[in-house]
């Protein structure tokens, strides 16, 4: 077909939320929930970090700033995911479309840097715990934080840019819960460039995916190098106590990344592609402000002490 005889579709519909009144509403309660508590807990993060002076750390201050991130990650899918839910059409024009892909893959960028960042800092505070202080001082950890943004929100312009001049003249029934890359790649009517842009997004997500694990990699290497060295059970213990949240959410934030983005020509069903969109863009969230509070002793002591202010007060 001549490109000139071709139309852009202007919205999308989104085709993988349930079919059934019944179901949807069965998905839209927990949905909101979860929604709720990410919001809510990572605001509590974020404030007990600030209330508290001897949390104004680097640790807890890139904790703060991923509570942030996380705050943004999930409100760039999750309320439309709400909306879509409840209403008839589920769809999404062709700018939102693109938006909701610019944020939410610069804000999950963002936190891959952070993680990056957060695992030099955990390797500095136990393989060099003299220049600890004098090396990560409050100005290097803004401006780690601010550069993981920069980077974060200048890695997806590319990418948007290219699928923004795309023409969508076939259909326009987006086979996702959300926008995302491959899906609304799989939409353009020019099966080459479509084919190429394909194995590009591919590529770029391959590289920032590895880069970051093998950088984290080599910080766990160095830190359980160190701890091992450590004669004490209870001063090994100790020592990883302090790794064990930021490992955590590592693991669970990369692995469902990876199932997603390192397929390369891999394919998977309609449900299991759903299934692990949810794990990294919903459940990973979800946990991260349990991880970080429930087993963090310092912001839970600090949480226990605003919370007993509190009661005297209204009392």
């Amino acid at each position: 077909m001549d490109s000139s005889n071709r139309t852009t579709a202007q919205e999308f519909i989104f085709s993988a939320f349930p079919s059934t009144w019944g179901y949807s509403v069965i998905c839209f309660i927990p949905l909101l929930f979860i929604y709720a508590f990410i919001v809510v807990g990572n605001l509590v993060i974020i404030t007990v970090v600030r209330l508290n002076i001897h949390l104004h750390t680097p640790m807890y201050l890139f904790i703060s700033a991923l509570s942030f991130l996380e705050i943004w990650y999930t409100t760039s899918t999750i309320p439309k995911m709400l909306s879509s839910l409840l209403s008839e059409r589920r769809n999404i024009s062709l700018n939102g479309c693109l938006l909701q892909m610019y944020f939410f893959h610069s804000t999950g960028i963002s936190e891959v840097c952070l993680l990056t960042a957060m695992a030099f800092d955990r390797y500095l505070a136990i393989c060099s715990p003299l220049h600890y202080p004098t090396i990560m001082t409050s100005k290097l950890c803004a401006q780690l934080t601010l550069g993981c943004c920069i980077c974060g929100f200048v890695t997806p312009l590319p990418e948007i840019a290219w699928i923004s001049t795309l023409p969508f003249c076939g259909s326009n029934h987006l086979e996702h819960i959300f926008c995302d890359f491959l899906p609304v790649l799989r939409l353009a009517c020019t099966d080459t460039q479509a084919i190429v842009m394909i194995q590009v997004v591919d590529v770029v997500h391959a590289v920032e995916i590895i880069t970051a694990v093998m950088l984290i990699f080599m910080s766990y290497v160095g830190i359980v190098a160190v701890i091992l060295r450590i004669r004490s059970a209870e001063g090994r213990r100790k020592a990883f106590s302090t790794c064990v949240s930021h490992l955590t959410v590592f693991l669970l934030f990369f692995g469902s990344v990876a199932l997603m983005y390192l397929r390369f020509s891999a394919t998977y069903s309609l449900f299991w592609d759903t299934a692990i969109a949810l794990a990294f863009a919903v459940l990973s969230p979800f946990f991260n402000p349990i991880i970080y509070s429930l087993r963090n002793k310092e912001i839970k002591e600090a949480l226990k002490k605003h919370i007993s202010q509190a009661k005297i007060f209204f009392s």
